[in-house]
């Protein structure tokens, strides 16, 4: 099968977009095979649908997850796609989200901002020792820990003691959080696309930290720059009355031009 796959870049966050149309059950085997490429230095793949009645595009992850770089990595696409110039407003049906996703780009500045769920609850959490504050947002959750060693054997742990009762995840990962540098190191599972990476830089997982930092702190509006290992993402939360009521995340993005494959199935 010959396919049109995209690479763009939120933040670090490798992405490709396959933009011939793929089935649904094929999704996630392909997604796999596409990551093994090596040239790509891909993260994850999201996948070009039909778009609905008042949706600018409609883009579904491989493992059916809900990714906030992705998302607006891919209102960028398609805003360039579009022609348009400058500051320009999209609204997307993406996949692990009930609401549409609101995307705002820059194309001048070669940035995007993208809405994204608010917490279903955030509370404290223990996993291998250590405690941090598990930020569940629908289709993903983190568990956010600061000052721990960033190790795959810390994360089994977290999935062990925290994620394996929770079935209802399309994704999940712990956030290593270092109060002396300020850095975020993401580790990330997506289970149905058999994927386990230490990502350049994550949106949900920036957002859940920014939840995490700001929890019990005043009403208001907070803006925290996440320098990640490839990439700084912008999260910001909107809370009142102790509770998150408008969320974001933003950063740069570059896409590449069309990549013509052949691949099979």
């Amino acid at each position: 099968m010959k396919l049109e796959v995209i690479r763009a870049n939120p933040a670090g966050n490798i992405t490709l977009f396959v933009k011939t149309p793929v089935e649904k059950a094929d999704r996630a085997p392909l997604a796999e095979k596409l990551l093994a490429i090596e040239e790509f230095a891909a993260e994850q793949v999201g996948y070009y649908c039909e778009a609905g009645e008042g949706f600018d595009g409609h883009m579904e992850m491989a493992g059916g997850e809900f990714c906030g770089n992705a998302s607006r990595a891919y209102g960028f696409l398609i805003a360039q796609e579009k022609g348009l110039k400058g500051k320009v407003h999209l609204t997307l049906d993406v996949s692990g989200s009930d609401v549409p996703v609101e995307v705002d780009a820059d194309m001048d500045e070669g940035t995007a901002r993208a809405s994204m769920p608010l917490p279903q609850f955030v509370k404290p959490a223990v996993a291998g020792g250590e405690e941090g504050v598990l930020v569940h947002l629908g289709g993903i959750a983190h568990f956010v820990v600061t000052d721990v060693e960033p190790t795959e054997e810390f994360f089994d742990k977290a999935e062990t003691e925290i994620f394996k009762d929770m079935k209802e995840l399309d994704a999940y990962g712990v956030m290593f959080s270092d109060s002396e540098t300020g850095r975020l190191t993401p580790l990330v599972k997506v289970p149905a696309a058999n994927s386990l990476y230490w990502e350049g830089s994550c949106g949900s997982g920036s957002l859940a930290t920014a939840i995490a930092e700001t929890e019990g702190m005043p009403d208001g509006d907070y803006a925290i720059d996440l320098v990640q290992p490839a990439g700084t993402v912008r999260a910001e939360v909107s809370r009142c009355n102790g509770e998150v009521k408008k969320a974001f995340i933003g950063g740069n993005i570059s896409i590449d031009p069309s990549t013509y494959i052949d691949i099979v199935i």
